[in-house]
C-alpha cells in the first residue's frame, strides 16, 4: 500500500519516526531536522482525520530507563511542528488505555522504545558466545514478538518512516508489521523518497556513474566499494581510507591514517577495477600535517612520498583538479565521506570542494547525485548546497547496507520481501 493512496480517516496509525534528535544538557533540542523529515507523513495522518501515535527510539539506553534519554523532553518541540498538543505517553509498553482515548486529529508520543530490551531484541546481561546467551536470545524473540504485538495492538494502520533504523531488525522497525495485513502497513514519504534515491543510483543509473567513496577506514566501506564496482564506471577513493591503497602498492605514507591488515584487500580493489574496467582515481597529492591538528604545520607532498613525523589530512588540488573533471562529466553520482579531516576548519577545504563540483554536476550538467554519510551531509549543509544537490539521505547506516546490497529489514516487511 502507498501511503499517497491510503484515507487515514477514522483510523488510528501508528507511525514509527526517527526523533533520536540531539538535546543539550537541559534537555532543548539543539537540531530538529529529524523531527521536520517526518512532518509531511503525520501531517498527512492528521489532514485526512486519522488519530496519530508515534513511537521512536533516542540514543542507547540498552533496555533500561534511563530520564536524560526521555522522549518526553521532545514533545514540546513535536507539538510546535505538528500544529497540535501532543500527549504523552510514559510507557511505551503499557499504552492501550491513552491510545484507545484518542480522537480524531489528535497525536501521541509513546515513550523511548529501547526502554524496553524487546525493542531490539538483545539479551540482557548474559555473555555473547555462551550457551546461556544462544538460550535467552531464543526466549527473548519470543519476547520481541509479543512486544511488537503489544504495539501492533494501539492502532489500525501502521507506517514506517524511520529510514535511520532501516537496517534494524527490531520490534518497531520489522516484526511489527507481521501483525497488520498488507493493505494496512506501508512506507512513510521520507523512507519512500530514501528508497527511491537508492534505487536511482543502484538500479537505474545513468552513465557515466561516479562513486565518491570517503572516511577513515577501509575496513567500514570495503563491502560498498566491491559492490560499486559492478555498477560504476568511476570510483574516487578520498580521505584516512586512501592511505592503505597507497602503502599498499608501495608508497611512502609517514604517519598517515591506515590498516595494514586491509593491504591485500586494498589490492584486490584495484585489480578487479582495472579487470571491469572501472577508473579508480585516488589522490594524487595531498596537503600532510605534523600533528593530528587543526593548528599543524601544513604542506603539499605527493601522496607517496609523506615525509615521517607527518600524516595525510586533506585533499590536494592537483587530486581535486583531476576528481572535478570526473565529476563534472557524471550524469550519477553518490558521495558517501569526506575527502580529508574535514572537522578541522584547515583541513575541510577538499570536501567542501567536492560538494560544490556535485552541486555544479546536478545542476549545470543534470546529473542524479546522492549524497549521504555525516560528513558529506554537513559538507553539502555548510555551504548552503544541499538544495542544489538531488536527495540528501538521512540514514547513514541503513544507506551504507543498502548500498553494500543488503536488504533493509523495515523496507521488506513492508513489502514482503
Amino acid at each position: 500500500m502507498k501511503i499517497t493512496d491510503f484515507n487515514f480517516a477514522g483510523k488510528k496509525a501508528i507511525v514509527r519516526v526517527d526523533f533520536n534528535v540531539p538535546l543539550d544538557e537541559n534537555g532543548v533540542v539543539t537540531d530538529d531536522t529529524r523531527i521536520r523529515g517526518a512532518l509531511p507523513t503525520l501531517k498527512k495522518v492528521l489532514a485526512d482525520g486519522g488519530a496519530l501515535i508515534m513511537m521512536s527510539h533516542m540514543g542507547k539506553p540498552k533496555g533500561k530507563v534511563n530520564p536524560k534519554l526521555s522522549l518526553s523532553q521532545i514533545v514540546g518541540k513535536v507539538s510546535e511542528h505538528l500544529g497540535v498538543d501532543v500527549k504523552f505517553a510514559e510507557d511505551c509498553g503499557n499504552a492501550s488505555e491513552a491510545a484507545e482515548a484518542l480522537k480524531p486529529g489528535e497525536a501521541l508520543l509513546l515513550e523511548n522504545l529501547r526502554f524496553y530490551p524487546e525493542e531490539e531484541g538483545k539479551p540482557v546481561g548474559v555473555e555473547k558466545g555462551t550457551p546461556e546467551y544462544d538460550e535467552a536470545k531464543k526466549e527473548m524473540k519470543g519476547r520481541q514478538k509479543d512486544f511488537a504485538k503489544k504495539l501492533a495492538s494501539y492502532a489500525d494502520v501502521y507506517v514506517n518512516d524511520a529510514f535511520g533504523t532501516a537496517h534494524r531488525k527490531h520490534a518497531s522497525t520489522a516484526v511489527i508489521a507481521d501483525y497488520f495485513d498488507a493493505d494496512a502497513k506501508m512506507l512513510g514519504f521520507l523512507m519512500e523518497k530514501e528508497v527511491t534515491a537508492i534505487d536511482n543510483v543502484l538500479k537505474n543509473a545513468q552513465h557515466p556513474f561516479t562513486a565518491i567513496i570517503g572516511g577513515s577506514k577501509v575496513s567500514s566501506k570495503l563491502a560498498v566499494i566491491k559492490n560499486l564496482l559492478d555498477k560504476v564506471d568511476n570510483l574516487i577513493i578520498g580521505g584516512g581510507m586512501g592511505y592503505t591503497f597507497i602503502k599498499a602498492q608501495g608508497g611512502h605514507i609517514g604517519d598517515s591514517l591506515h590498516e595494514d591488515e586491509l593491504m591485500p584487500e586494498a589490492l584486490n580493489v584495484i585489480a578487479a577495477a582495472k579487470e571491469k574496467g572501472v577508473n579508480l582515481s585516488l589522490s594524487v597529492a595531498t596537503v600532510a600535517g605534523n600533528a593530528f591538528s587543526n593548528d599543524a604545520d601544513r604542506q603539499v607532498v605527493d601522496i607517496y612520498n609523506i615525509p615521517d613525523g607527518w600524516e595525510g589530512m586533506d585533499a590536494s588540488d592537483a587530486s581535486l583538479a583531476n576528481w572535478k573533471k570526473i565529476i563534472l562529466a557524471s550524469k550519477t553520482i553518490l558521495w558517501n565521506g569526506p575527502v580529508g579531516v574535514f572537522e578541522f576548519e584547515n583541513f575541510a577545504h577538499g570536501t567542501g570542494e567536492i560538494a560544490k563540483y556535485v552541486a555544479e554536476a546536478t545542476q549545470n550538467n543534470g546529473a542524479y547525485s546522492l549524497v549521504g554519510g555525516g560528513d558529506s551531509v554537513a559538507a553539502v549543509n555548510k555551504f548552503g548546497l544541499a538544495d542544489q544537490v538531488s536527495y540528501v539521505s538521512t540514514g547513514g547506516g541503513a544507506m551504507l547496507e543498502a548500498i553494500e546490497g543488503k536488504t533493509l529489514p523495515g523496507v521488506a516487511a513492508i513489502k514482503g520481501e
